[in-house]
């Protein structure tokens, strides 16, 4: 690390350059070729999944993206003449637009089962020739233009569906620049140098930059979500300006010993640099085990989200010494600059807050530890109510078009017509089809369908299907029930003495479905997300005691970030404030990407805590001096990166997405609660009650492991040392106790 820096620092203007072209030439790049995303949240093997290739095989007319035009009239009945013959030209003029297939609206004995029953609502449905990720935003845009020109005089018109979706205007790139002000306010109030604290933002956004283009063409070389960008960029902005603060602190603190420009970023990268590495990785690792799940939805999640992580990490050890030696001494405000100059280099001694808090945790561990047990537990509680299901345009913002619709048609129609499930089968002969035909009769007997249309079967035979609406919204847990109970109970029966195989498809299916799956394999994943994690600290602080804490750690810290999702989210407190729509379930997916995002994150800050503990641990052997300095030491600079990483993901709260906004509300608290309530409280306060055996390694693991640390080279020599000292020995040194605090 030390000749890296070394190197970019004697090579500073080639080391910009290098990062000025890679982000100038990705961006080019991503430019020309254009972005390719993709939200299939199809699994192979599931039922559901089978019924759409079916489906898709079948009726290839009906492989583009569906959406509804919904009318509603304060006055009279959308069968008014004035009313139908508006309507009607509107959805002739939808018709000829580029990129619409068909149209089939209410008008005509074919579409009567779109008038609602009182008269005052009616739909028609757009099928685009294409699916939604491959619908342009200008077509999209046309249908909604087109189908708005048609309001006044009483007349509502209202539009839902994936496609419309794309439509909604979004708030450019508000979250970012509201996040990174924040970062910048808080680094100059920590550095009161305006080139210091432009130095990390700076960093960062070179960083995220690039990734933020490369995933980009990474969507064309295999499936990623299109929220795969602002996820990485949320995770990229918050751990790349945390990780360049954390070496500028540490530049700092050598120039202030009295370093050279060229010493102090070299020791920092050399030092703190490490540590930032060894923290990325852990970062990476965590994401990456969603590779585990084997699920192509998550997979391109997983590699972007990685991405990021790789390029802030590789920003901060290298574009970031290169800048610190053009600001030179001004990494240090005017009044540092001076004192150092009339009073010469001094050890920079822990004082203020941070000094006496950690005065406090070592004098009262037991009653500390106990407080932070009771705000974890108590936050996690709400997490025990989990719902996995649907969010769909219901849950949209109330002023939104989407939500409008679909207010209107559950009004109007019922809830299940917004989630419709889809039985589709292979026939073969006269007795599969009579069987089909009978089986309306049965679905409509059954308990939870509001409604079942008649079997259509494919103009070259072989296929057919039949549309079941629940009565039921399709984020409900009765929606779910009569998915259960159609494939295990009602259709079996209606198999019987037939070749029908009969599959069942929908929203609500495919979202059941897919979260059955990584249910199913979230034991395997978390175990070998923490497993991986817990060996890496390991190797790093040849400890037992060490990972084991952190694992207890960072599972509290997920479980409580879910706790507050399940409340904003899922209960509703304050979403609608927020202008993040009402109450709903959590999508299926978000859980596998949260525990990946927060045990590495969750890991950072261990890290950085430990290691400066590590590192007075090896030079003195006493574990209460240990500490005691490495949280005096570093908890002000863990809170200043908290309050920083804290705003950037509040910020994107602002990103007027739903999943989006729960990753930044769950990072956030995850983090607060990491840096001010876990990191600074009971990690300490357990530590210290733990002693010397939170350091111990048998003797004959210590052999075998490999030597990977993030120490210094020069404090290696006395973890060997210490490596061949029993814990009781360490026992009757910590008896020594030196109350005073060194810097």
């Amino acid at each position: 690390m030390a000749d890296l820096a070394r190197w970019c620092v004697r090579h500073r203007l080639i080391a910009v350059l290098l990062w000025l072209l890679a982000f100038g030439g990705v961006t080019t790049a991503a430019a020309v070729a254009g972005s390719s995303y993709s939200n299939s949240y199809d699994v192979p093997g599931t039922e559901a999944g089978r019924a759409a290739q079916l489906l898709k095989e079948g009726f290839p007319g009906l492989g583009g993206d569906s959406d509804t035009v919904v009318w509603h009239t304060t006055t009279g009945t959308v069968r008014a003449a004035g009313v139908e013959r508006t309507m009607t030209r509107t959805l002739d003029r939808i018709a000829s637009l580029p990129g619409v297939a068909s149209v089939s609206g209410p008008y005509g004995r074919q579409g009567a089962h779109r008038i609602s029953p009182d008269g005052r609502t009616a739909y028609a449905t757009v099928t685009f020739a294409q699916e939604a990720e491959h619908i342009g935003k200008a077509e999209a845009q046309a249908v909604v233009g087109t189908a708005k020109a048609a309001e006044g005089h009483g007349l509502r018109v209202e539009l839902g569906g994936s496609a419309i979706g794309l439509t909604a205007t979004p708030r450019e790139h508000t979250a970012e620049l509201v996040g990174v002000l924040v970062a910048a306010v808080v680094l100059f109030l920590a550095f009161g140098s305006l080139a210091a604290s432009a130095l990390p933002i700076a960093t960062a956004l070179v960083g995220v930059g690039t990734a933020y283009s490369g995933i980009g063409l990474l969507g064309h070389a295999m499936t990623v979500a299109d929220f795969a960008p602002m996820l990485g960029m949320l995770i990229g902005l918050g751990v790349g300006i945390d990780y360049a603060l954390f070496i500028v602190t540490r530049h700092r603190r050598g120039l202030k010993r009295g370093l050279s420009v060229t010493e102090s970023a070299v020791s920092a990268v050399a030092t703190t640099g490490r540590a930032v590495v060894f923290a990325g990785a852990t970062v990476c690792i965590a994401l990456l085990g969603m590779l585990i799940l084997r699920l192509g939805f998550l997979n391109g999640v997983a590699v972007a989200a990685s991405l990021t992580v790789v390029l802030t990490v590789a920003a901060s050890v290298t574009l970031l010494p290169a800048l610190l030696s053009y600001i030179g001494p001004r990494a240090l405000s005017r009044r540092e600059r001076r004192r150092l100059a009339e009073h010469g280099p001094r050890p920079e001694l822990p004082t203020g807050l941070a000094a006496r808090w950690s005065a406090l945790v070592e004098r009262r561990p037991k009653l500390l530890g106990s407080l932070a047990l009771a705000v974890v537990a108590l936050l996690a509680l709400p997490t025990l109510s989990l719902h996995l299901g649907t969010s769909d345009q219901g849950n949209d913002p109330r002023t939104s078009t989407t939500r409008k619709a679909y207010d209107l048609l559950a009004e109007g129609f019922g809830p299940g017509v917004n989630g419709p499930l889809t039985l589709v089968t292979r026939i073969d002969g006269a007795a599969d089809e009579l069987a089909l035909d009978n089986l309306d009769t049965t679905l409509r007997a059954t308990r939870g369908v509001a409604s079942v249309t008649p079997a259509t079967y494919a103009s070259g035979g072989g296929t057919a299907y039949l549309t079941v609406v629940p009565d039921s919204a399709p984020q409900s847990q009765d929606t779910s029930d009569l998915v259960n109970r159609l494939r295990t109970k009602v259709l079996p029966r209606a198999e019987t003495g037939t070749s029908l195989d009969i599959q069942v498809g929908g929203v609500t299916a495919g979202y059941d479905d897919f979260a059955d799956v990584i249910i199913g394999k979230l034991p395997l994943f978390v175990g070998a997300v923490i497993g991986l994690g817990c060996l890496l600290l390991l190797v790093a602080f040849r400890s037992l005691g060490i990972p084991l804490k952190a694992a207890v750690m960072n599972i509290a810290a997920v479980a409580a970030a879910f706790g507050v999702v399940v409340v904003v989210f899922q209960w509703g407190w304050g979403s609608e404030l927020l202008g993040l729509g009402r109450a709903g379930p959590i999508e299926p997916f978000l859980p596998v990407i949260m525990v990946s995002v927060l045990f590495g994150l969750s890991m950072d800050y261990q890290v950085f805590l430990v290691g400066r503990m590590y590192e007075e641990w090896l030079e003195t052997g006493d574990n209460r001096r240990a500490v005691r300095v490495g949280l005096a030491e570093t908890s002000r600079v863990i809170n200043s990166a908290a309050v920083i990483m804290i705003s950037v993901f509040l910020a994107f709260v602002l990103s007027g997405d739903r999943v989006i906004a729960m990753f930044g509300i769950a990072l956030a608290s995850a983090v607060a609660l990491d840096a001010f309530v876990l990191r600074t409280l009971l990690v300490p306060a357990l530590m210290h009650l733990l002693g010397a055996a939170n350091w111990w390694l048998p003797a004959w693991l210590e052999r075998r492991l490999p030597r990977v640390s993030i120490e210094p080279p020069e404090c290696r020599a006395a973890h060997e040392r210490l490596g061949k000292v029993s814990v009781a020995e360490l026992g009757k040194e910590e008896q020594r106790d030196v109350r005073d605090i060194p810097g």
